[in-house]
């Protein structure tokens, strides 16, 4: 589906709802990268980037919420980025959309917590460089580079942030939280 398109997300979501009963948790995953200097992004670039990074996992939110609420509990995780907290040259829309995310995430939390018609939790996490297709142009030396900026030198996998976003869902008591899974260290936390 293509998550710009509220039709899209809310044909999808009654359709997993209809066959599947219930839907428990969303994973905000859809990403997109258009890299260029700041002065040469186009607006049409730009709105690209957000509609897909930040946009299209509000539109999911709301769909999926709604399920949600009829149940009386969920969990939404927001995948964001390290970009959201550090900037990246060259990525100033991919970095404004991530960091949104992450704004949206502890304001949902907060709307959606306690003493809301429906306890939903929301999270992001922040996955760190993860051979996937959005990386995969990515050279020897710039991932050489982003292993060496980790304390622990080294590039997680994405089966390892599969499976914390797995263990994450399953937690009751956890909503508005950033998780930074890489070891990157932050100026900002």
């Amino acid at each position: 589906m293509d998550v710009t398109l509220r039709v899209e997300v809310e044909a999808v979501v009654a359709e997993i709802e209809r066959s599947e009963g219930r839907i428990d948790v969303l994973v905000n995953n859809a990403g997109l990268a258009e890299d260029g200097a700041f002065w040469s992004i186009s607006e049409e670039s730009w709105e690209r980037v957000l509609a897909v990074n930040l946009k299209g996992a509000m539109l999911c939110a709301q769909a999926v919420a709604r399920c949600m609420a009829r149940r009386g509990t969920g969990h939404i995780v927001n995948i964001s980025s390290f970009a959201a907290r550090q900037g990246t040259r060259g990525q100033a829309s991919y970095a404004a959309a991530k960091a949104g995310l992450l704004g949206l995430s502890q304001s949902l939390a907060r709307e959606w917590g306690a003493g809301a018609a429906a306890e939903i939790r929301v999270n992001a996490v922040l996955p760190g460089v993860l051979p996937t297709r959005m990386t995969r142009h990515l050279s020897a030396a710039a991932l050489s580079e982003a292993s060496a900026a980790n304390a622990l030198g080294r590039l997680n996998s994405v089966d390892e942030v599969a499976s914390f976003v797995v263990f994450l869902a399953s937690m009751k008591n956890v909503s508005g939280q950033i998780f930074q899974l890489d070891s990157r260290i932050s100026s900002w936390t």
